[in-house]
C-alpha cells in the first residue's frame, strides 16, 4: 500500500500539526556539499508544533529537515537534491564506513556511523552499499523516511523498519527507451571484463602507459566453453551473447536447474534448443560446471542459501587455463578460498566487480597483491560498477527527489518496499 501524507504525519511531524505551507520566496545558494531548504509547519490554532528533531533556520525562523545522501561515489545526486530549496539541509557522505553488521567491524566504527546518521530524518542510499541491520536502525531515533534504489534491498532489515513505522521507498531503473536497462548494462559490463581478462587489456594498457609493450599472449574464446552459474535473467543474456556472437559452448548449473528448464531458456533467448543433437544450453552438475568451463561466470542473487556457495572445493576443479568471473555479489564466493587459488596461480585469471567488503579497504589483498607477477593469476578488478550506467543513476536520484516532493504535496511515495 502506498504511503500518503496523512499516514506519515506521525513520522515527519509532532502530533497535532496537520497542515503544511511551503513558501517559495526564500532560496538559499547551495554549496558543493549541502543545499538547505525550509518547511514551515502550521497548527490549526497557529501554534508551531513542538518537533524536537527539526532544526531552526536562522534566516526564516522556520524548521529545516535534514537529509543524508550516502555512498554517491560519482556525484550524481547533487544535480537533483540541490533542486530542493531553503527547507531542507542536504549532506552528502561519499566515504562508506565499514558495515555496522560486519564480523570484524570495531565498535568505534559502529559508533561513528551512528553519530554520522543520528541527526537525519530522511536517509537516501544507493543499493546495498551501507547495510541497515536492526541494531543500527534502533540507534537512529530521528529517522522517519528511508529512500533506497531498486525494487529490493537485502541489506536493510525491513521488519525493523516496519516496526518503527519507517516507510522504505525504492526507485526503479527508468533509463529512456530501455525497459531492461539495468539487466543490459550489467550484462554489457560482464562481457567487457570477460573480454578484458581474456585479452589482457587492462595489464597491456598499464604496460603501454609505463613505457612497456606486450608481455603476455591472449586467450581466444571462440569455440571454448562458457559455464553459467545461475541461468536466470542475467545468465540467459550472457549465454546468448557468447553463444551467438562467439560460438562458445554453453553449460549451466544452479541448485534447481533441469535440462527441460535450460531448453526453455534457450528458447527465451531466441536460440534453438539443440543443433545437430547438441543442446544449446546444456544443464550439468556443479562438479562438471567447474571442471569443464573455460570461463565460469556467476549470476545468482545473494541469499542465505547462496552465501558461500562457491568454495575451494569447487575452485580447485577449474582448469589451469580458465577464468572465474563474478558480477553478482562477493559473499556468494568464499573470498579467502578465491584469493588462495589466485595467489597460487592455479587458474589463468579472474575478473571481479564485487567483493565481501565494499569499497575495498586500502590494505585489501585485492589491492596490494601484484597480480600477474611472481606466479600469481591475472586479476581484473572493477569497483562494483556493472550497474552504474549514467541514465540509470540519474533516474534513481530523480525518483528519490520526486518522492520527497510528493510527500510535500501529500501524494503517494512509490514504490513502497514494505
Amino acid at each position: 500500500m502506498p504511503i500518503t501524507l496523512p499516514s506519515v504525519r506521525a513520522l515527519l511531524r509532532n502530533r497535532g500539526a496537520t497542515r503544511y505551507y511551503y513558501p517559495a520566496a526564500i532560496r538559499a545558494t547551495p554549496t558543493s556539499s549541502t543545499s538547505p531548504l525550509t518547511i514551515i509547519h502550521h497548527h490549526h490554532h497557529r501554534r508551531r508544533p513542538q518537533f524536537p528533531h527539526r532544526f531552526l533556520s536562522s534566516k526564516s525562523n522556520t524548521m529545516v529537515t535534514k537529509i543524508a545522501v550516502l555512498d554517491d561515489y560519482t556525484d550524481t545526486s547533487p544535480e537533483f537534491f540541490n533542486q530542493l530549496g531553503p527547507n531542507y539541509e542536504v549532506v552528502y557522505f561519499k566515504d562508506t564506513l565499514l558495515p555496522y553488521n560486519g564480523a570484524t567491524t570495531p565498535q568505534a566504527i559502529k559508533d561513528e556511523l551512528v553519530k554520522r546518521l543520528e541527526p537525519f530524518e530522511i536517509i537516501s542510499t544507493m543499493r546495498e552499499r551501507t547495510p541497515f541491520p536492526a541494531e543500527l536502525i534502533a540507534r537512529l531515533p530521528n529517522l522517519k523516511v528511508f529512500l533506497t534504489t531498486g525494487h529490493i534491498n537485502r541489506a536493510v532489515d525491513m521488519e525493523a523498519m516496519a516496526a518503527r513505522g519507517i516507510p522504505v521507498v525504492g526507485a526503479l531503473d527508468t533509463a529512456p527507451g530501455d525497459a531492461d536497462n539495468n539487466l543490459n548494462c550489467t550484462a554489457e559490463h560482464t562481457v567487457a571484463i570477460i573480454l578484458g581478462i581474456a585479452h589482457n587489456i587492462a595489464a597491456d594498457c598499464a604496460n603501454v602507459h609505463a613505457g612497456g609493450w606486450q608481455t603476455q599472449t591472449k586467450i581466444k574464446l571462440s569455440g571454448k566453453t562458457l559455464g553459467v552459474l545461475g541461468l536466470g535473467r542475467y545468465g540467459i543474456v550472457l549465454a546468448r551473447v557468447f553463444s551467438a556472437a562467439m560460438g562458445m559452448k554453453i553449460i549451466a548449473w544452479s541448485p534447481n536447474l533441469t535440462q527441460d528448464a535450460a531448453d526453455e531458456r534457450a528458447q527465451q533467448a531466441g536460440l534453438p534448443v539443440e543443433t545437430n543433437g547438441v543442446k544449446t544450453f546444456r544443464a550439468v552438475s556443479k562438479e562438471e560446471l567447474f571442471s569443464q568451463s573455460d570461463v565460469l561466470t556467476l549470476h545468482l542473487p545473494l541469499s542465505e542459501r547462496s552465501r558461500g556457495l562457491v568454495s575451494a572445493v569447487d575452485l580447485q576443479r577449474m582448469k589451469p587455463t580458465s577464468f572465474f568471473v563474478n558480477t553478482s555479489r562477493g559473499p556468494i564466493v568464499v573470498e579467502k578460498d578465491l584469493l588462495d587459488i589466485l595467489k597460487q596461480g592455479k587458474i589463468r585469471g579472474a575478473a571481479l566487480d564485487v567483493f565481501d567488503i565494499e569499497p575495498l579497504p586500502a590494505d585489501s589483498e585485492w589491492r596490494t597483491t601484484e597480480w600477474g607477477k611472481n606466479g600469481t593469476s591475472n586479476v581484473l578488478l572493477t569497483p562494483h560498477s556493472a550497474y552504474g550506467e549514467d541514465e540509470s543513476m540519474k533516474g534513481f536520484y530523480r525518483q528519490q527527489l520526486e518522492n520527497i516532493q510528493r510527500l510535500e504535496r501529500g501524494e503517494d511515495m512509490l514504490p513502497l518496499l514494505h
